[in-house]
């Protein structure tokens, strides 16, 4: 693995206060092992086919489901696929997989290490949660029997630190507010690095559109409250929304789709059907509207990459902190094939606006791509080449 950093990496104004991930960690995990990629504002992971960029990100969105509370089963639908290659069983036939990453925010630089058994048994085999030196959380599988590991929290009071058994099905550090009493320093400190940690893995928004389901009008089944879904099949329900809330923004969107669609664009329009339904359309001017459904697969996730950057937190489909103000949280987004199906004009366009809107703050974005040929013009990515 080959990481080529820019210069100068633009870190958002406010990014102390705000909790990023930084840095994801594969210790043993699928085809990686002891691989180590450093997420800035704007991260693209490139490489050949089969060298794991999918799986790089796949391991980042598993984190994520965890901080927000999934349990292992949910997140891992086939953990043996997730089994370093090669893995060979220890005694007692286990195999499993080791992930991790890091945090930064208002505490630091805070890290999350985690061990995950996928035979015979899927379970959390351990976990550790730590800030500089110090071991904030540590969990461990003492009897097998159980369903549950042994935990050891940092406490800093007349006792070190306070033990206790924790879920093995679960993230420990998504529990501790629930077992941490916040007396002393020492308990207070953990519950801010876990806050921190948990604030920036709910943070993350993997967006995988799908040209098929967005060509169709958004059933009234599917119709909840304007927040895109990972998958962008209620892209004409936002538009709708986004439209009505923001000149602005829906104007920048607008300008944003003419440089990456082929033929006049005037506006993006959206209304609801005597059914209830909801169609968008692209005003091509004088009278002129052309549905969604017309345009190639590059051209609507061009488009719904764009809407995705240009929206921001409180429009899409992620599990908010809802105690903590959207200014104090990063927007992480997730693009596996970033650039798949988009021509050299839409690959620049959108390069453009990443590195705009990352360069503001509010959002992150990692890409797995097929090739970084266009990547040079895209100033302040962070380029991650993988090789098999």
């Amino acid at each position: 693995m080959t990481v080529h950093l820019p210069e100068t990496v633009a870190e958002p104004p406010s990014g102390p206060d705000r909790s990023r991930v930084t840095e994801l960690r594969l210790s043993a995990f699928a085809s990686h092992r002891g691989a180590v990629f450093p997420l800035r504002p704007l991260t693209l992971v490139a490489g050949p086919s089969g060298s794991g960029k999918s799986t790089a990100l796949a391991a980042l969105e598993a984190l994520a489901r965890l901080g927000a509370g999934e349990e292992l089963a949910e997140v891992f639908a086939d953990p043996v696929a997730c089994v370093p290659d090669l893995a060979q069983a220890d005694g007692q036939q286990r195999r499993g997989f080791r992930i991790g990453c890091t945090v930064e925010g208002p505490v630091g630089s805070v890290r999350l290490d985690l061990a995950v058994q996928a035979e015979p048994e899927l379970r959390v085999v351990g976990e550790r949660l730590t800030r500089g030196g110090l071991t904030l959380l540590e969990t461990a599988l003492r009897d097998p029997g159980r369903p549950a590991v042994q935990a050891a929290w940092h406490t800093a009071g007349t006792t070190p630190v306070t033990r206790g058994p924790l879920p093995d099905d679960r993230l420990g550090t998504a529990l501790l507010p629930l077992r941490v009493a916040g007396k002393t320093a020492g308990q207070r400190l953990v519950l801010a690095a876990a806050e921190q940690m948990v604030i920036a893995l709910r943070s993350v928004f993997p967006c995988v559109p799908r040209p098929g389901l967005m060509r169709l009008p958004v059933p009234p089944g599917l119709i909840g409250g304007g927040r895109l879904l990972s998958g962008c099949d209620n892209l004409a329900e936002v538009l709708l929304r986004t439209r009505e809330e923001c000149g602005t923004r829906h104007a920048r969107l607008v300008s944003a789709v003419r440089a990456g669609c082929a033929g006049p664009v005037a506006d993006l329009l959206a209304e609801v059907a005597d059914d209830g339904s909801v169609h968008a359309f692209i005003d091509r001017g004088a009278g002129i509207r052309s549905p969604l459904g017309r345009l190639g697969d590059g051209e609507l996730r061009y488009l719904a990459l764009t809407l995705v950057l240009l929206t921001g937190p409180g429009v899409l489909e992620v599990d908010p902190v809802a105690e903590v103000p959207w200014p104090y949280q990063n927007l992480t987004v997730l693009a596996d094939g970033l650039d798949h199906c988009l021509d050299p004009r839409q690959k620049r366009a959108l390069g453009e606006l990443a590195a705009h809107t990352c360069e503001r703050g509010h959002i992150r974005l990692v890409g797995a791509v097929s090739d970084t040929s266009w990547a040079g013009e895209t100033g302040g990515a962070a380029v991650v080449n993988l090789e098999l």
